[in-house]
């Protein structure tokens, strides 16, 4: 599945790149609201996604932090 994929890679990256990562998510996500807001963003699924995809990469972070 793509899911397990994505994970898979969230779990092989280390903690300053997931923090990237997150970054880089964040970004989208505001950027796809300001979309939806001026009517503009044609798939409105894709927030939906990014905010799943936070949410996984949050979840790895707290993972990797309680293991060290």
């Amino acid at each position: 599945m793509k899911t397990n994929k994505f994970v898979e890679g969230l779990n092989a990256k280390s903690a300053a790149e997931l923090n990237e990562e997150l970054v880089a998510a964040k970004k989208e996500l505001f950027n796809l609201r300001f979309q939806n807001a001026t009517n503009q963003l044609d798939n409105t699924s894709r927030i939906k996604e990014v905010r799943k995809n936070i949410a996984r990469i949050q979840t790895v972070i707290t993972e990797k932090s309680k293991l060290a």
